[in-house]
């Protein structure tokens, strides 16, 4: 570094107020996790919410989405009901009887009856069946969540 030239001890444009109101920025960020063994549509979940403003991580299966939920903290979770491993049924289950409160959205090719399946009615905050239009699912997320 040229400690002779005569902007060396200025301080820099990107001072410490830009970088706390960044920090300020982050920490209003909503996490997502997104659970989903196929790539595809997981990549197509995450783009969309991360164009939204959202913060997202990604998981292939059911014990992963277990133990990033149990390890970290998200605001929200998209849970496949197809996941291998431990399907999303198991997950929600588990996450519900630890007392995990978090919003559930399940995501599924299936064909589900809320008032059929008690199980999905009373753990689940909403369901998101495949085809879906991003602005559908933003819409159930943006339900549940604070805008960012």
């Amino acid at each position: 570094m040229n400690t002779n030239h005569p902007l060396s001890n200025q301080k820099s444009p990107l001072s410490t107020d830009i970088t706390s109101e960044t920090l300020s920025i982050l920490k209003n960020i909503s996490r997502i996790l997104i659970a989903e063994d196929e790539p595809r549509i997981a990549g197509f979940i995450e783009r969309g919410l991360q164009q939204s403003g959202f913060g997202t991580e990604i998981v292939s299966d059911g014990n992963a989405a277990l133990d990033k939920v149990f390890k970290d903290t998200f605001d929200l979770l998209l849970l496949d009901l197809g996941l291998p491993e431990k399907d999303g049924r198991e997950v929600l289950k588990e996450l519900r009887f630890q007392g995990v409160n978090l919003p559930v959205i399940l995501i599924t090719a299936q064909n589900i009856d809320r008032r059929a399946d008690a199980m999905i009615n009373v753990f689940a905050n909403d369901i998101v069946r495949k085809p879906f239009l991003m602005k559908d699912l933003l819409q159930k997320v943006r339900s549940l969540l604070p805008t960012p």
